[in-house]
């Protein structure tokens, strides 16, 4: 074999592995951009659960607490939002978060005006629409941990040499994380 064979092998070689990388890099973004999207996916469909569950645990807070009714206008104003923004095709994940703080916001505020009535708290139809809502809160924490945590690798591979070459030359843009909003860490006021 000829040095101009062997060099045209190696040459064809190299172009086909970097070839071969570049499907590889490219299959593995869009992998992870559906995997983000199955994500976003999974919250929306405990957000919705969420919203769903609200009207009947207002009503039920309502017969006992019906003086309160800044809070259950508070819940309402919120859930509307969130259902704006939920059924809104055109909303961001970032405007989607700030509807869905306030309405966790908002519910932090009736369950605290619920704890100031004992008979509300014996009731069994409260007490099993709490419970619905503390498991609906917990898989809306586990669904976002499970998104963020997707969004981190997604975000990483684009920033990451040599996958963002392939990133920048097909357009992928940053997924946006799920947080939550710094008023909703804060304890709700309850006043009488």
């Amino acid at each position: 074999m000829s040095i101009g064979a062997i060099i045209g092998i190696v040459i064809v070689v190299l172009i086909v592995g970097v070839i071969g990388w570049g499907i590889s890099a490219y299959n593995g973004l869009v992998t992870l951009k559906n995997r983000v999207k199955n994500g976003w996916a999974q919250i929306d469909v405990q957000l919705k659960q969420r919203a769903d569950l609200i009207p009947n645990l207002v009503e039920t807070v309502k017969g006992y607490a019906s003086h309160e009714s800044q809070v259950f206008t508070q819940v309402t104003q919120a859930r509307a939002g969130a259902v704006a923004a939920a059924n809104d095709p055109n909303a961001t994940i970032a405007q989607r978060t700030a509807a869905e703080n306030q309405l966790s916001h908002a519910l932090l505020n009736l369950q605290a005006t619920a704890e100031a009535y004992p008979q509300l708290q014996a009731n069994q139809n409260f007490m099993n629409l709490q419970g619905q809502l503390k498991e609906l809160e917990n898989k809306i924490a586990y669904a976002r941990q499970f998104y963020n945590d997707v969004v981190l690798k997604f975000n990483t591979a684009i920033e990451t040499v040599p996958t963002n070459i392939i990133a920048g030359l097909f357009h992928f843009e940053q997924a946006q994380y799920f947080q939550v909003d710094e008023s909703a860490r804060e304890a709700p006021q309850v006043k009488f």
